[in-house]
């Protein structure tokens, strides 16, 4: 958490941005191409593969889990594929995933390092499973995922934010290829810190760098493409603005023209943002269609 205290205000503004999905187009890449295949390999799930897919796809882009930590949308997506009648018939076993789950709820940062140590606390096989899979997604993201620019619009508002305001990422990637993507594409001198899942997740980025009297009513935001992302603005009294699945260049276009405005001169709050979310919350469902 130091890192995260260390973060000083130097103007009157916050805003707190996400990356994956958000100011990169790299959520569908990363799950379509690193993440179901090793969910499909180290799980043994390769006799339901097209159902795995599926339900991989939904928790984590399609759905109102989208942008989840990897850890607990892992014990979503099987316990969806669980459920699934014609996923049982292929004849996969889903674990029990008890162990798992008690490591989510542990309080340990949702990371390799926090999975280390509460696998060293209380080791089981499951533990080991689940470390051998996120190490796999790791090395799978580092091999693919490269060369992936930021959406249109996104050097122009950032210029614009931190005219005027101090800038984080807020984000529940690993801090090591978030420091990639942001170096590789020269915008890694715009925030003042990049928070990845080691420092804890989203709520306590935002808690930590823009709670208390750090910043005035209003002058809190936060910009992310998640459900999650909108949950921990409304828990840190921060506003929220939705980069929308599916229109990000849309979305971008009217946070550079329009919402960063309103933002500043204070008319962001009330029916404008709740306009927004009503957008957003409508892109994604929560029952998966297979249920319907």
């Amino acid at each position: 958490m130091q890192t995260l205290r260390d973060f000083r205000p130097a103007k009157g503004f916050f805003v707190g941005l996400d990356s994956d999905g958000c100011v990169f187009d790299s959520m569908e890449i990363k799950h379509k191409e690193c993440f179901t295949p090793m969910f499909i390999k180290h799980w043994r799930l390769q006799a339901a593969s097209k159902y795995a897919r599926r339900v991989w796809e939904f928790a984590n882009l399609y759905s109102k889990t989208r942008g989840m930590n990897r850890f607990p949308v892992c014990v979503r997506s099987l316990r969806l594929l669980g459920g699934w009648p014609e996923a049982a018939k292929r004849g996969i076993q889903i674990p029990d995933l008890a162990p798992l789950q008690a490591f989510i709820d542990s309080g340990l940062p949702p990371s390799n390092d926090g999975l280390e140590q509460f696998r060293a606390q209380s080791p089981h096989p499951l533990l080991d499973r689940t470390m051998r899979w996120s190490l796999a997604v790791n090395d799978a993201i580092k091999d693919i995922v490269f060369g992936v620019p930021p959406f249109p619009k996104v050097r122009e508002t950032l210029d614009t934010i931190v005219a005027s305001a101090d800038l984080a990422i807020v984000s529940g990637t690993p801090g090591e290829a978030l420091g990639r993507e942001w170096e590789e594409n020269r915008i890694a001198h715009y925030p003042q810190l990049i928070a990845g899942q080691e420092l804890g997740k989203k709520v306590e980025h935002l808690r930590v760098m823009a709670g208390g009297d750090r910043y005035a009513s209003g002058r809190k935001l936060m910009v992310g493409d998640a459900p999650g992302d909108r949950r921990a603005a409304q828990a840190t009294g921060c506003l929220f603005y939705p980069i929308n699945p599916g229109r990000e260049e849309e979305s971008w276009d009217r946070l550079c023209a329009e919402a960063l405005g309103r933002f500043f001169d204070g008319t962001y709050a009330g029916a404008y943002q709740n306009e927004r979310i009503a957008e957003f919350e409508a892109l994604l469902p929560e029952r998966p269609p297979w249920e319907l």
